[in-house]
């Protein structure tokens, strides 16, 4: 692991896999919502607007999975201070932030028909929401830390954040067995899946596909934040010469 944290090393790898990362997942997504849309029955009680979901679970895997990454990488930067830890937390924020709005965004539409209304303060819903505000005040954090000349924009007390705001991971996940709600209960467990086989793999589909553009948009924000760094570390240097 210590290998793969110089930034020149990081940086052979990046470029090349960008790429690789980015038009599969793309062809995936693409995939998934195509068949998604005009392959797959409609739901014999929710009808046409089931649909949604190749859309909306995706984008709460990987609202869930971005905190995850940021509070990984703030363990890595306080223990092991990798270089690049600091680096990839605050890359993951900003996408991490635009899936869980898109998440709320598309379940709140999602809703409205099944539900008969566009929100509900129940506990899935409210800690996704708590989730978004945690992202805002991480890359508030992060912004503060950059401007004042922190190596990465990521400062301690910015990790130590990322790392307790993991605290409602577990409770977003177990929100919908915890509490009695509007929201349906978990349709994919490690004992199977409550979700039709034909309604099933295109969902596959758009969460692989999305999950692959979340890590070629995490690799180029990670590359500009480097860029970014040593030319400012370059103009420093310049006004003190």
């Amino acid at each position: 692991m210590h290998a793969f944290a110089n930034p020149a090393r990081f940086l052979s790898i990046a470029r090349p896999l960008t790429p690789w990362l980015f038009w599969p997942g793309l062809a995936l997504l693409v995939a998934g919502c195509l068949s998604g849309l005009f392959l797959t029955p409609a739901d014999y009680l929710q009808g046409e607007t089931v649909r949604i979901l190749y859309i909306h679970v995706p984008a709460a895997w990987l609202g869930m999975s971005g905190w995850t990454g940021i509070a990984v990488a703030g363990l890595v930067q306080l223990v092991w201070r990798h270089p690049l830890a600091a680096i990839a937390g605050r890359a993951i924020a900003a996408p991490g932030a635009l899936f869980t709005a898109i998440c709320l965004i598309t379940g709140s539409i999602w809703g409205r028909p099944t539900w008969g209304t566009w929100w509900e303060w129940d506990g899935r819903m409210t800690s996704m929401l708590v989730l978004f505000f945690l992202y805002l005040g991480y890359m508030a954090l992060a912004n503060a830390s950059a401007a004042s000349g922190e190596q990465g924009g990521v400062s301690r007390v910015t990790a130590i954040f990322g790392l307790v705001g993991a605290i409602n991971i577990p409770i977003i996940n177990r929100s919908v067995v915890w509490w009695n709600s509007l929201h349906q209960g978990p349709s994919i467990t490690l004992g199977g899946s409550s979700i039709a086989s034909s309604m099933l793999w295109p969902l596959g589909l758009t969460v692989l596909g999305f999950s692959l553009l979340f890590g070629a948009i995490v690799l180029m924000r990670m590359r500009t934040i480097l860029a970014e760094t040593r030319i400012e570390a370059r103009l420093r240097r310049m006004a003190r010469d």
